[in-house]
């Protein structure tokens, strides 16, 4: 009477190594980025390949991992009970990312806007220096150049999402292609624009002028908060591949998909972050003073 078809609505992963690789990959890449910074015991500073090697893993590791998910999918084993665990899943995944951007988004709300109070208080010349933000002497990105571009850029990446998600659940698998297809390039465009926006900043030397106090301060700020954004958006432009090769694979489904709409998810919320990256770091904290 035993068959292979799933007869409840939960579904029990079979043993995976990947939770304990990933594990030793994260540590091994954390210890590597502080030999390469510091060095560590017979390690000295400047060494690269503990790094590396642990960055490797962890690429490794999300490749596994995910090819498995993907298996399991295509398998019949994310039900509709499984499929809303995967669901809230995502939710606090985007909900712990949307915290991670609060600290950088923090560092210019507190510099920007209480730089009076330390004016009125300072102890040292340092603390003085701060009334101004961002510090006199450094020269900022012109707002509606470049980043307005980019801002643009991601605008139309979220429709063309939006398009590809739409058709793919009326079942238009031509139009999810097309539509994913240019979401993918667009992110691509972000990413390069960025990239020479910060060849530009780096070479003309920007936000690092050492004749102005704190201008090492903005511009670590400027480059964390824009960078991990970045980052995230490499991130999602792999995950949209993923996903249409998958679909060109003739994967997903009119009513199976949650694979995409996850990237569609992730991809909004990159946009939305931007949004306010553009509005704060670029236009309204740097026009204050």
């Amino acid at each position: 009477m035993s068959t292979a078809d799933v007869k409840h609505d939960y579904h029990l992963v079979n043993p995976s190594p990947w939770p304990l690789v990933g594990s030793i990959a994260a540590f091994a890449m954390a210890v590597g980025g502080i030999i390469w910074m510091k060095g560590l015991g017979p390690l000295p500073k400047h060494t690269p390949w503990v790094f590396y090697a642990g960055l490797a893993g962890v690429l490794y590791t999300m490749i596994g991992w995910w090819m498995d998910v993907v298996k399991e999918a295509n398998q019949g084993d994310h039900t509709p009970v499984v499929s809303i665990g995967l669901r809230y899943g995502m939710v606090l995944f985007i909900a712990s990312e949307v915290m991670f951007f609060v600290a950088w988004f923090w560092i210019f709300f507190e510099m920007s806007l209480f730089h009076h109070v330390r004016a009125a208080s300072a102890i040292d010349d340092v603390r003085a220096a701060w009334a101004t933000w961002p510090p006199k002497g450094v020269e900022i990105v012109p707002a509606f150049h470049l980043p307005l571009v980019n801002t643009l850029t991601l605008l139309l990446s979220g429709t063309t999402v939006t398009w590809a998600h739409h058709a793919l659940q009326v079942g238009d698998r031509k139009s999810a292609k097309i539509g994913l297809l240019l979401t993918i390039i667009l992110g691509v465009l972000f990413t390069s624009i960025q990239a020479y926006e910060y060849s530009h900043i780096i070479s003309e030397k920007l936000f690092f002028n050492t004749d102005a106090a704190n201008s090492g301060l903005f511009g670590s700020a400027f480059f964390m908060a824009t960078g991990f954004h970045g980052f995230h958006v490499i991130i999602g432009t792999i995950f949209l591949t993923v996903c249409l090769l998958r679909l060109l694979g003739n994967g997903f489904t009119p009513k199976q998909h949650f694979g995409f709409e996850a990237a569609a998810w992730y991809w909004h919320f990159v946009d939305v972050v931007w949004l306010f990256l553009f509005a704060f770091v670029y236009v309204i904290l740097p026009g204050l003073h």
